[in-house]
Formats: structure tokens, sequence, C-alpha cells
């Protein structure tokens, strides 16, 4: 079993499992890769992110909800302050009225001890009355009975004492009913407070009461009475509200239970369509609802006058490009704005128009700089442009050198854009059936050209590779995603498109590379979204995510949401872990049966951004 070596060092030799047990038997060690680490690390810290977000959401309601206490506290004690006064006043009226009725009628003084006026400085006075204990027993009683005996002296009756228990009830939402019959206290509930109450008055009033009046009750039988009427409260809405959930400002929802109009994920059976699969998988389920942001429509766009093609964010200030079938590109700074009529969101008018193609301009692609941006239209051109500062003056005179350069390498529409800052490259595709490599720095920018004998078909969408910067992906009319190495200008992948054999059913409108990992996504003119394994070549997931083509993919820079568009006028927000819709918003009218051309996520910032064939562009927050 042991042998020496040469330096005396016993070497094993033996048979491993004679020492080990059946379930201690070495196992192979689990592989990890640098992207699958990466992906986890940005998908924790996002989680994070959105978990701080949460708590500074809730501190921030707490805040204003202690704020909200602490003032009407405040008018609590200034109301009590203004009755303290106006007691006085009363006391000191009446004990003129006793002088003059007394000497009238006996004539000599009565004798009621110092009589002077009362005198309200209010910070000394304020300091020294909350100096007495507020729920002094003795206190209490005294004034009540001094109140009780003046009110009979001017000829009012006890229901003015009621007032209080009168308030109390009527805050409860309580009828006159059943409280009492007499007329006197229906006209008393009507004059006090007779409207209904929502449950959070109910509850805030109970927390009021409760700590204020509680010892009080036990020497005032009508507030005891009154008192007991908050029973109800303990128990009837702490059930009802055990399973609501809150909502903050921005829309983002809390709670762990389902609230009366929070949506449900629905149980599916055979006898749905695949289009009612589809609608019920968009609904969101409570816990992923717990962290995600809702976004809402904040920013309008308008000044184009044809659809808005395509559209890119800067990658670090509030500003966007969007093209357009009008011939037009358009700089856009989201910090000026006007407020819309009619509405909570703002318009925003564009600071820069950009003009050198002679036909709608189809694509864009941003730099990673932000300082230029590349534009493709029907003209076969794609345009090279420098971006003016976000600050520059609509107004101010041409400026010839915001045009860096005009490549004319296509011969038919350029359909699609990418650009890449790893090496400053610049991919495009043409209706022309081509796929081209660029270098904007070379006096000859077009470096390679693919797909030259159409044997994949017209190509309608390309990116970049986002784990392997060295190839690119390109989506093709046929069906087919096909990716390319860049080096050797040869594809190294295809993956078939898989489906009906119809003609144009298997027809792809966009496809993105995820960021982090080695997964394809495409969008499908027959209402697919389509998810590929680039290793493999094969298909992972495939689910048909809108009503009508999808046209328009993006995602989000840590990798974890999907966001699509359609012609079904909708965009959606996918869950890329759980392939569930979790938000979906419809903000575009449809023109000539199309609606959404293109969607967006801000590299930097919490902006997203759709573009649509009624002439809009929207960005939401």
């Amino acid at each position: 079993m042991e042998q020496t070596g040469e330096a005396g060092i016993g070497v094993f030799t033996g048979d491993l499992s004679e020492y080990c047990a059946p379930d201690e038997l070495p196992r192979p060690q689990q592989q990890y890769t640098i992207p699958g680490i990466l992906h986890y690390i940005q998908h924790e810290w996002a989680r994070f992110e959105m978990e701080r977000a949460h708590w500074e959401v809730e501190r921030a309601e707490l805040q204003a909800r202690i704020a909200f206490l602490q003032g009407e506290r405040k008018g609590q004690e200034n109301l009590k302050n203004d009755l303290v006064r106006r007691i006085k006043m009363l006391e000191y009226a009446l004990k003129q009225e006793r002088a003059k009725y007394h000497k009238l009628k006996y004539g000599t003084e009565l004798n009621q001890g110092e009589m002077k006026m009362p005198s309200f400085e209010s910070d000394a006075k304020d300091s020294e009355v909350s100096a007495v204990p507020a729920n002094s027993q003795l206190t209490w009683k005294q004034g009540r009975q001094l109140l009780r005996q003046y009110l009979q002296e001017v000829g009012y009756t006890d229901t003015i004492l009621d007032v209080r228990t009168q308030r109390v009830r009527s805050l409860l939402g309580l009828s006159a009913s059943e409280q009492n019959g007499s007329v006197e206290n229906k006209n008393l509930q009507h004059l006090i407070n007779g409207t209904e109450r929502r449950k959070d008055s109910k509850r805030f009033t109970h927390s009021i009461y409760t700590s204020h009046t509680h010892t009080e009750s036990k020497d005032d039988a009508d507030t005891e009475e009154a008192l007991k009427e908050f029973d109800f409260l303990v128990t009837a809405e702490d059930g009802e509200g055990a399973g609501e959930a809150r909502s903050s400002g921005d829309g983002t929802e809390w709670g762990e239970g389902p609230g009366p109009e929070q949506p449900q994920i629905l149980e599916l059976t055979n006898s749905h369509t695949e289009t009612e699969k589809m609608a019920c998988s968009c609904l969101p389920s409570n816990k992923e609802s717990s962290f995600r942001k809702t976004w809402n429509p904040k920013y309008t766009l308008r000044s184009h006058f044809d659809g808005v093609r395509a559209l890119a964010f800067h990658p670090v200030e509030p500003c966007l490009v969007t093209v357009s079938e009008d011939h037009t590109l358009k700089l856009w700074n989201l910090t000026k704005t006007v407020p819309a009529k009619k509405s909570a969101s703002f318009d925003v008018e564009p600071i820069y128009t950009f003009r050198a193609h002679v036909g709608p301009v189809l694509s864009l692609a941003m730099t990673s700089s932000g300082e230029q941006c590349f534009s493709g239209g029907i003209d076969a051109t794609i345009q090279w442009w420098n971006i003016p500062s976000s600050n520059v003056d609509p107004y101010d005179t041409y400026d010839p050198t915001v045009l860096a350069g005009s490549w004319v390498g296509h011969t038919d529409a350029v359909w699609g854009l990418a650009y890449s800052g790893i090496k400053n490259r610049l991919l495009s595709c043409s209706a022309d059936g081509t796929v081209k490599l660029w270098n904007p720095t070379e006096k000859n920018p077009c470096i390679s050209t693919f797909n030259t004998n159409k044997e994949h078909g017209v190509p309608t969408s390309v990116d970049f590779n986002g784990c392997d910067p060295a190839h690119m992906v390109a989506s093709f009319n046929s069906g087919d995603v096909v990716v390319y190495d860049l080096e050797t200008s040869q594809h190294a992948l295809v993956l078939k498109g898989q489906g009906d054999s119809l003609p144009g059913s298997n027809h792809i409108n966009k496809v993105v590379s995820h960021p982090t990992l080695p997964v394809t996504i495409t969008a499908h003119e027959d209402r697919h979204i389509k998810f590929y394994d680039n290793k493999s070549g094969k298909v992972i997931h495939a689910m048909v995510a809108h009503l009508d083509a999808v046209t328009s993919l993006a995602v989000d820079p840590n990798g974890i949401y999907l966001m699509s568009g359609s012609h079904d006028c909708s965009l959606r927000l996918w869950n890329l872990d759980s392939k569930t819709c979790v938000q979906e918003i419809t903000a575009h009218r449809k023109k000539s049966e199309e609606a959404i051309y293109d969607v967006a996520f801000h590299p930097s910032k919490a902006y997203i951004a759709s573009a649509g064939a009624d002439a809009l562009a929207r960005v939401y927050v």
C-alpha cells in the first residue's frame, strides 16, 4: 500500500475507495466562468441597489408620516390654546354681567375677587399651560364642571358638552341612529362632521384618541362611552388590512400579499390560447414587484414630422438623439422642458437638427464617448456626426464641422447600425444583402464585407457580441441568426430559425446580444421573442411576447431586464431570469398599421425611451 521514494517519503499507491465512504467519493468540481461570475455580481449589485432604494423610499414615507403627525399635534395644541382664550374671555364677560346684574338688583357691588382683563402673551402662557400635565384628571374634571356651570348660567343646555363625544363618533363615520335617536344629536352630528372617513383616517384617529384620552375616560362617562366605539377597529380593520399592498409615489408596489387591486398570476389551463397565455404571463407576480421599478411616461419629444425610426441615449448626460422618416436627426436635452397641456408630463423641444440625408433616416448608433454618432438612411449612405454640446443654442448659426463624414459603401437602404468602443468599430446591414465592418479613423473606412452572395438572405439587424468583441451577430429575413468572426470574416456559427414554414413567418426584425452572457435574443415578425445559446447554437427559450410583430429589443446595462416594442402599441419589460413580463406600457398610436419602431435604455441613468410611427418619441422614468 505504501512505497518509499528516493527521498524516503511515503507515497500512497493504494485504492482511494478503501478509505472513502460511498457518499464521500470525490466529485467533479463545478466549473465557473468569468461571464457567469460577472453576471452574478452585477445581478446581486443591482438587487442590492433596488433594495436600498426600497428602504430609502420607505424611510421617506415614514419621515413624511412623522411630519404629518407633528403637524396634527401642533394643530391640536393651537386649537386647545384658542379654546382656552375663548373660555377666559367668556369667564371675564360673565363676571362683568354678574356684577352689573347684582348692582342693578341690590344696589351694591358684588365681591368676585380681583377682576382683570385676561392677557394672552402666547409664549409665556403656552409654556405655563404645557407645564401642567395634559392628562391631569383633576384639572380636566374641574374645568369641565366650571364650563358646565357657566353654560347653565347663560342658558345653554348640556348638549354642548357632548361636542367632544360627537366629534369622536363622527370621525368614526357612525350614523346618528347608532348613537342617539334624538333630533338634537342628529343636528349636532351634521354640524360637526358627518362625512365618512377613509380607513386610514380611522386608524389615525384611533391612535390619537386612544393615546390622548384613555386616562380621561375613567372620570368622564360620555368620553368612555364614545371610546367603546373604537373596539371594532382593533379586530375588523386589522383583519381587512393584513393583506393590503402599499404603493409609493413612483408606483413601486410593496408588501407580500396581493391587495384588492393588485393583479395576480393566473393559472393557465389547456384551453387557453397562446395569446391568452402570453397576456397572463405579462401580469407581475407579487414577489417580482417587490423589487422592480415601475416606469412612467414623463417626457414627450415633439418635433418630427414623420415616424421616428430609431433613438439612442448619450452615455452619461440626460440627452438623446432621434432619427426620423422626415430626413432629419434631432438632439434633445431632457433638462430643457416645458409643461405639457392637460398632462403631468413635459414636452421637450430639440436643441439641434442634423440634415444631410436625402430620404428617410432608418438607423442610428452612438459612440461610447457620446461625442459622435452615425446614421443610416434609405439613401444607402452612412453619415458620421459630431454631436454638439447639450447646452447649444438652438438659434446658433450653422456649424459645418458637425458633419464629420459621409460613407457610400452600400447600394440600398441601411437598416441597422451597431457601434463597439473596444476597437472603435461600426457595423452596418443593408437591403443590398451585405453586412459591413467600418473603422471611422481610416481613409478607406470599410474593413470587410459579409454575406456578399446573400447566402443567408437579406440582413435585418446587427450587433456586437457582448461577451466576445471579436465576434458579431447578424439576423436575416430568412430566420437565420449568424455569428461572424470579425478577424477572418467567416461565419462561426449559424443559429437556425425554428417555427412555421410559411413565407415571412421567420422574419427577424431585431437582434441584440446579452452584455455579459453568451446569449443572443431576437424579435420576430410572428410575435415571438427567442433566446439562443451562442455556444451550442440552440434555442434556449421561445415565447409569444406581443399581440403583433415584435419590432425592437433592448437589454438594460446590468443584463437583468429586457425591453421589447411592438406594432401592438405596447412596450413590455421582461425579467430575463424568469422570462416573465413585469410591466406593460401603452404610449404610442398606430399609423398605417405600425406603432413602435425602437426602444432603448439609458446606459447610466434611470431612463428608458421609445420611438413611434406617430412621429413621437417618449421617455419614461
